[in-house]
């Protein structure tokens, strides 16, 4: 395709992948009044980005060495749109995106390479091992954004990959018994080990005590990620500083849960509801911590 375009038809472009954005769910909305108006599109057409190479992965009839070859299609998309070659229009937005607000391409490969490893790889022998699986399909996303608000501070990125891998573990957390209905387990198998508790007891929700033990581990090391974490918004302007907050308290509002729950995270999603959106809505807004 033609590496030409209109300014009137890039407002078109963008505003579709708006509208994309909006139109999918998110624990919290990706769009919220805290991004600045003009960044808006920018933090859109990532979404999407993302999005859409997440829907390879999980949607559709296909088989996984098939998901796989369109996950490279989609790579190889990605580098043409990088030299100007553009498979349909999203990649020309997506392009001129990265070159506006000069994103690094590394990211976005990154990306890829965990929705790849999701395909193929469904444990993780010990927590170095899910850390690395984390570097690709976490940490990048903060980064992303930390570029796109033109923050390129090497220490304001060390504590995004920690507030990024620790709302990606508190996913998994939360998500324990759809994973496990796919295969995947995202508890280091020697930690498992440790606990004394293994697949049959995941399936048929057996060995509650070792298992909450187990999850109490987990959370409670999560919480200090997010704690430790929390330092990235010293580096970080007012609106986006109270967006990343809603975002933590929102992770931290969920591992609240799972306690509450005994960890029983087997039976029992933990998930906010619209009167814990509120609540922490209203204290970042009030109180800013």
């Amino acid at each position: 395709m033609s590496d030409q375009i209109k300014n009137s038809d890039l407002t078109i472009l963008y505003n579709q992948a708006i509208d994309f954005t909006n139109s999918h769910y998110e624990n919290f909305p990706v769009l919220s009044f805290f991004v600045p108006k003009n960044l808006r599109k920018y933090i859109a057409v990532v979404y999407q980005f993302a999005r859409q190479a997440d829907d390879i992965v999980d949607e559709g009839p296909y088989s996984i060495e098939e998901k796989l070859i369109q996950l490279e299609n989609y790579e190889n998309e990605l580098i043409n749109s990088h030299n100007q070659k553009y498979q349909n229009d999203f990649w020309k937005v997506f392009h001129r995106t990265v070159i506006a607000k000069n994103l690094s391409k590394e990211n976005f490969i990154n990306l890829i390479k965990a929705f790849k490893q999701d395909l193929i790889k469904f444990r993780y022998n010990n927590f170095d091992d899910l850390l690395n699986y984390c570097e690709n399909s976490a940490d990048p996303v903060g980064r992303i954004i930390l570029e796109i608000y033109n923050i390129r501070n090497n220490e304001a990125k060390n504590y995004s990959d920690l507030i990024c891998t620790a709302l990606q573990l508190t996913n998994f957390y939360q998500d324990v018994s759809i994973d496990f209905q796919k295969g995947r387990i995202y508890i280091p198998q020697n930690e498992m080990n440790d606990f004394s508790i293994d697949d049959n007891d995941i399936k048929n929700s057996i060995n509650k005590i070792k298992f909450a033990e187990l999850m109490e581990f987990q959370v409670n090391r999560t919480k200090k990620m997010f704690l430790e974490g929390r330092k990235i918004l010293n580096f970080l302007p007012f609106r986006l500083r109270l967006q990343i907050l809603v975002t933590i308290k929102g992770g931290e509002e969920i591992l609240n849960k799972i306690k509450k729950l005994n960890y029983d995270v087997i039976n029992q999603r933990p998930k906010l509801n619209k009167i814990d959106f509120i609540k922490i809505f209203l204290s970042t807004i009030i109180f800013g911590k």
